[in-house]
């Protein structure tokens, strides 16, 4: 069984097999990179400008989805007087300052080069556009080295982002000996992402933020509190070293 970690409480899911998996898929924003509070910051900073409040409600509609698409629905759930175009360059000039300031969330580092040491297939598949993945990444370009597949939300063979399957399917494609979709497992902290994956036919761990409503989670594998709590041989990974 998996044992399901939810907002601190532990839940014992009989209907979750410890399936093998044998490639990973990391989401970005929110999962490797500590960017939703700053994106959280920037959004509320550009809808007071015009008198509008940007809510968690708001937020969680927008998580994981691709730039364009997440500032036209901004706009039109906050009731911007603005259009898409001009919302996104008013963000772009508050992103190029503060993404540069983004850390590595927790568990991230120890998971990540345990995978590689094990020789683990990996990638990352993420939302954001290239011009952005940049500036996020300043901090640990070495780090971000180690992922030899990363695909984009600007990338021309992804043609809808999440929560369809594009993104996924077709980092999968990457991999020089891609697996069934169902022996991929990918980790996500957004409601579309955890859609996105499901619809990709992959496995997919969530790390949801602690504010995010049971309903909005889409039953995937597994729910932890933080990447620290992620045992690999639960999944057929090797287990860390002690």
């Amino acid at each position: 069984y998996c044992k399901i970690i939810n907002m601190g409480a532990e839940v014992v899911d009989l209907n979750c097999s410890k399936a093998k998996y044998t490639h990973v898929i990391f989401d970005m924003d929110g999962l490797l990179l500590d960017t939703e509070r700053i994106y959280t910051d920037i959004m509320s900073q550009v809808a007071s400008k015009y008198g509008k409040t940007f809510t968690w409600d708001i937020k969680v509609q927008l998580m994981g989805q691709p730039g364009k698409t997440s500032s036209q629905k901004a706009v039109e759930l906050m009731e911007l007087p603005i259009d898409a175009d001009q919302f996104s360059a008013e963000l772009q000039v508050l992103k190029n300052e503060l993404f540069k300031t983004t850390n590595l969330l927790p568990g991230v580092e120890k998971l990540v080069y345990h995978l590689v040491k094990h020789h683990i297939p990996i990638a990352v598949a993420s939302g954001s556009n290239s011009k952005d993945f940049i500036t996020k990444t300043s901090k640990h370009a070495e780090f971000f080295k180690l992922f030899p597949i990363i695909i984009l939300g600007d990338n021309a063979e992804v043609k809808q982002g999440k929560p369809f399957p594009d993104q996924f399917l077709v980092t999968l494609s990457k991999f020089s000996d891609a697996p069934p979709a169902e022996k991929c497992l990918v980790f996500e902290d957004s409601p579309n992402g955890v859609v996105a994956a499901k619809a990709a036919g992959m496995g997919v761990v969530m790390v949801p933020d602690e504010r995010l409503n049971v309903e909005f989670q889409h039953n995937p594998t597994l729910v932890l509190k933080s990447l620290e709590d992620f045992k690999p041989e639960d999944f057929g990974f090797p287990p860390f070293d002690e």
